[in-house]
């Protein structure tokens, strides 16, 4: 065995996992199983090395009771001698030839050792992976209001940066966390503390370009099995700050990798649990995940008489509970659902004075179903067989205290509507993205999406500094294209969102009051014009450093 030729193949083996793999971690995890592999396959050649000796040693003792024949002792004991030194010679040199093999395969085991030792000091011998990624953004933002008046910023640049790490203690139990950040550059000079509020809120709190205060994005453990109490039913559990944001269809966009949560009805962070039992043996892809989370939690002050009791002259508990159900999912194409129920949902109590906090106002539901297909047609082209489409609705139902108004206001030109009157929206949204024509790993991609007058999604943590596009009550249009600068780890990107609203509110929260969904018309009679949005438009261009 050729020692150059195995660390040849061991460097290639590592070289190509590396090159395949899609993140550190993955790399790490693929990197190690590729070693083991090339260990067990030595180790076989060095079983087949003693084959070959046992073979060699039993066929010399077999020519040996051959030379007892006493009829032609002498003519044997002739070819017998002539044969001995022969056969001597031949296992001579086997024998040179098989420890030299073996010295080479064992030198070359101790550097695949050596190679691994490498490796798992450089992850500090624990399995544990690190990644980062940064990106540059400049943003130019063009807002009409309601009255004909302008607002904008024509160079808005900010650093957004995630340190990302994953942990595997077993094979069956992991953790995963992400820290981050996300500021202006320099110091934001419309940033102070009657906003504060507003900007650090816990649901938003790395989405926003605020300072660059380093926070927790995401950090939980994840327990998986494949058999649920003594059925073939895979399935996991995980509690903790979870990864929320950047979930199916508006990762396409982002070039990230799909979150679990539906991102046309809900893009948040939030703290919770989840636990998904898959059937893929039944149906391709088919999974159910149940998750539950709290928004909020009513607790007072550490150094308060009692501490952290609930406090009944504050808001209460928000919770959330869902489900997510894929009905079908082969890789090309899927199908997917979700709802959720969420309760005690806030409003601003006064919208100019975040200080002045929040207002319970009632709960909503929320059901989303969308359908996917990773390449168009069955092979009609290789363009399409590339190109992914997808389609998604959602509606909202609210649940309103018989006390409060959401989604509304009494401010309506058609005169006060009633309080804890349920309300219902519904929106569409649909996408296209497909290969570059310039490049292998490029993409562009082209979308809408619509909402009606109640519309309301949970979208507050979406990528876009416009305001999320898929919480507009109105029409909004994007278009974008990303590019792979070196390999997969230097990217840039060009985006453009327009949103044309029809209703006030989109961006607000759940109440009469910065929920309010009100027509540009009743804007106008009510003298709010210069208060309200009615276009807004966003041109990013981006380069992302991911590793």
């Amino acid at each position: 065995m050729n020692k150059p030729l195995l660390i040849s193949l061991a460097a290639a083996t590592l070289i190509c996992s590396q090159l395949s793999a899609d993140t550190m971690y993955d790399r790490f995890q693929t990197m190690e199983l590729e070693i083991d592999n090339l260990k067990a396959e030595l180790r076989t050649l060095q079983q087949e090395q003693s084959k070959i000796q046992e073979t060699t040693s039993t066929s010399s003792e077999d020519e040996e009771e051959d030379e007892e024949d006493e009829d032609e002792e002498e003519e044997k004991t002739q070819l017998s001698s002539s044969d001995d030194k022969d056969t001597e010679d031949l296992t001579e040199d086997s024998d040179e030839d098989s420890d030299e093999e073996e010295i080479d395969i064992n030198e070359a085991l101790e550097e695949i050792e050596e190679t691994l030792g490498d490796l798992n000091r450089a992850t500090s011998g624990n399995h544990l992976k690190l990644g980062v990624d940064y990106r540059f953004a400049i943003d130019n933002l063009q807002y009409k209001m309601v009255d004909g008046s302008k607002e904008s910023n024509d160079a808005f640049m900010t650093s957004r940066f995630w340190l990302n790490m994953d942990w595997a203690a077993t094979e069956n139990l992991s953790f995963t966390g992400q820290m981050a950040y996300n500021k202006a550059f320099g110091a934001r000079s419309g940033a102070n503390m009657m906003n504060g509020p507003y900007e650090t809120f816990d649901w938003v709190a790395n989405e926003n370009a605020y300072n660059d205060t380093i926070r927790i994005r995401s950090a939980y453990f994840l327990y998986r099995n494949n058999t649920f109490f003594g059925t073939q039913v895979p399935w996991t559990f995980s509690i903790g700050r979870r990864p929320s944001t950047n979930g199916h269809l508006i990762n396409l966009r982002d070039d990230d990798k799909a979150a679990s949560p539906m991102g046309h009805s809900i893009n948040v962070e939030f703290d919770g649990l989840s636990s998904k039992f898959s059937f893929d043996d039944w149906v391709d892809g088919m999974y159910v995940k149940f998750c539950a989370g709290r928004g909020m939690s009513n607790a007072a002050p550490k150094f308060n008489t009692a501490p952290y009791a609930e406090n009944d002259t504050v808001n209460p508990d928000i919770d959330l509970i869902g489900l997510i159900f894929t009905a079908y999912d082969n890789g090309q194409y899927g199908i997917f659902t979700q709802y959720y129920y969420a309760n005690n949902l806030i409003d601003a109590t006064d919208p100019t004075n975040p200080m002045a906090g929040f207002d319970t106002v009632g709960g909503m539901h929320s059901f989303t179903a969308s359908f996917r297909a990773n390449g168009i047609g069955n092979e009609i082209n290789d363009y399409l067989d590339d190109s992914t489409f997808f389609l998604s609705t959602a509606m909202n139902k609210t649940d309103p205290d018989s006390d409060k108004r959401m989604l509304y206001s009494a401010m309506d030109a058609d005169g006060p509507t009633k309080a804890g009157e349920s309300k219902t929206g519904y929106s569409i949204w649909t996408g296209l993205q497909m290969p570059s024509f310039m490049t292998d790993d490029g993409r562009w991609g082209l979308e809408y999406n619509y909402g009606s007058q109640y519309w309301r999604s949970i979208t507050y943590a979406e990528d876009t500094n416009i305001g999320s596009k898929l919480a507009a009550r109105g029409s909004a249009y994007e278009a974008y294209f990303t590019e792979y600068l070196v390999e997969d780890i230097l990217s840039l990107q060009v985006r453009y969102t327009y949103i044309d609203y029809e209703y006030s509110g989109s961006n607000g929260f759940f109440g009469g009051t910065t929920g309010a969904s009100m027509s540009m018309d009743d804007v106008k009679a009510f003298g709010m014009g210069s208060q309200v949005v009615d276009t807004a438009q966003d041109i990013r261009f981006y380069l992302r450093y991911k590793y």
